[in-house]
């Protein structure tokens, strides 16, 4: 039987021995680029299209209400199907997952460009969002479950924490460059960059490998291990039906109070479908999330953290393109090249950020990362009308180099100690955490700044007129990030006292070749992580 690396290839005889480190570190290295591919796209396909709403809503006369939507569907299509998107990863197959749903991604970006009506828009970005559900989770936990865990396992994990804000940094620049071509350009783009993806992840991503008999030549490639009990379908039911109604709840803030009686009734209708998840869930036989991964307190509070950070994040970087283009009059174009400092985590988060989680442990980390945030948005609270770049530059740098060491190491805490089997739910807990947190943040935000306006009306121009009563509302929207940061900065401290732990080497005999190199991992040592 030929011996496999720890990406499941079959190794043919003449590879193994001095070549073998460098064979295995081109694959990892190849399988991180593909991987770190699509969370660069997913954040880059969300920048695009904040830059160019303004540029659609004119050119289809789009009411204010259906352009909001067009960005709302795919925060609702991807909250909405995140924690059911990383358990089918581990259910039905990760490769499978990843492949499907990236290439679901890329029709519906498509359909999106040439869409002439606004609920052509909303239905394309809804199905978009749903993929990105189910094809992050899964990218993820190849991640978790492709490098061994330690050094090598931490820094993909902190590159691939990396790339999807840079692709978001990135993205506003380029959707600047692509919406002066023609908006239809920033959907377009992405589907030929998901292409490329696409046919490289069909290469690079190994067919899950299945245990050879005694005796046999080779292990045969097999779909994913399938569980006793059959699929959780009322649990499915009841998960994804929750997440959708609370996250359209949440979503529903951002488009003004005026319907919050239905608001109201459907986080209600959410939280009660959450009840009832749980009670599905401790009868079924083989339940859809196990719900003692709860009691694992980093995944709790990775959670709850990177719930935070998002929200203040998401949150402050929406207050500051207001006050940007509406109250100072800046342009897309201005406004994305003022933005691309906050993309220094790019470089920061794979170089500086493994050094630091090596030394401190991601607890600490984590912790210096809300720390900073905090600091950042507090600096920003004293805005005045006449700032100039300069005045705003100490913010927007601290709060990239705050986001290179929080959100990596958020990633790592949220897979630390988790079963292989159940690394694609705590990537899909972990993105749904992200996701309410982006939607929690804007929509708080959002309805401050409306109750400040004299028109008190929730919109984001309800104070058009009076620059200086905007000001004040802006002044007062930019509360909320201070406040969520401070709130990440309590929780990390628990999560301190908790015994967020220093990361561990790996195995020495994972050091050799390539930093990502993982040697195949013994049963001994699977069982024992299996047992934590």
């Amino acid at each position: 039987m030929l011996p496999q690396d720890s990406f499941g290839y079959k190794k043919e005889p003449a590879l193994i021995g001095v070549t073998e480190g460098v064979i295995m570190g081109a694959r990892a290295w190849a399988l991180l680029l593909v991987l770190c591919g699509t969370i660069f796209l997913e954040g880059a396909d969300i920048a695009m299209l904040a830059v160019a709403i303004p540029s659609i809503r004119s050119d289809l006369g789009l009411s204010t209400g259906t352009a909001a939507w067009v960005i709302s569907a795919y925060v609702l299509g991807y909250a909405g199907f995140t924690l059911l998107g990383g358990r089918a990863a581990d259910l039905l197959g990760r490769r499978r997952m990843f492949l499907t749903w990236l290439g679901v991604f890329l029709v519906f970006s498509g359909l999106g460009g040439f869409a002439t009506e606004g609920w052509m828009l909303i239905v394309a970005r809804f199905v978009t969002g749903v993929a990105a559900a189910f094809m992050t989770p899964a990218a993820m936990s190849i991640i978790t479950t492709s490098y061994a865990e330690g050094p090598a396992r931490n820094k993909a994990l902190l590159v691939f924490a990396g790339t999807s804000a840079g692709g978001f940094s990135l993205g506003l620049v380029i959707g600047g460059l692509l919406t002066e071509l023609g908006w239809q350009w920033v959907f377009f783009a992405p589907v030929l960059f998901a292409a490329v993806i696409l046919a490289a992840a069909v290469r690079l991503i190994p067919a899950p490998v299945s245990v050879p008999e005694p005796g046999a030549e080779y292990a045969a490639e097999a779909p994913a291990r399938p569980r006793s009990g059959g699929f959780d379908l009322p649990g499915a039911a009841a998960a994804a039906g929750a997440m959708l109604l609370l996250a359209y709840g949440v979503v529903s803030l951002e488009h003004g109070l005026d319907d919050w009686p239905l608001t109201a009734a459907t986080v209600t209708a959410g939280l009660l479908l959450v009840a009832a998840f749980v009670g599905i869930e401790r009868r079924a036989a083989v339940p859809l999330v196990r719900l003692g991964i709860f009691r694992t307190g980093t995944v709790v509070r990775a959670g709850l953290g990177a719930l935070l950070f998002l929200g203040a994040f998401m949150g402050f970087q929406f207050v500051l393109t207001l006050y940007l283009q509406e109250l100072r009059g800046w342009s897309s174009w201005q406004t994305a090249i003022a933005l691309v400092v906050m993309g220094c985590d790019v470089v920061l988060a794979p170089t500086l950020t493994p050094l630091l989680v090596n030394r401190y442990g991601h607890a600490r980390v984590i912790l210096a990362g809300f720390l900073l945030a905090a600091t950042a948005y507090a600096l920003f609270l004293p805005v005045g009308m006449d700032w100039t770049y300069a005045a705003m530059f100490p913010t927007l740098i601290l709060a990239g180099t705050a986001f290179a060491l929080a959100y990596g190491p958020l990633l790592i805490a949220a897979t630390d100690c988790v079963a292989e089997e159940e690394q694609g739910l705590a990537g899909g807990l972990l993105q749904t955490a992200t996701q309410f947190g982006a939607a929690i943040g804007i929509s708080a935000v959002t309805a401050v700044y409306g109750l400040a306006s004299a028109g008190g009306g929730g919109g984001a121009h309800g104070n058009a007129g009076d620059p200086e009563g905007s000001l004040d509302a802006f002044r007062a929207a930019l509360t909320v990030p201070v406040v969520l940061a401070v709130l990440g900065v309590v929780v990390s401290l628990a999560g301190l006292r908790g015994g967020g732990r220093k990361a561990q080497p790996a195995a020495r005999s994972h050091e050799s070749g390539s930093t990502f190199s993982a040697a195949a991992t013994s049963a001994s040592a699977s069982a024992a992580r299996d047992a934590r």
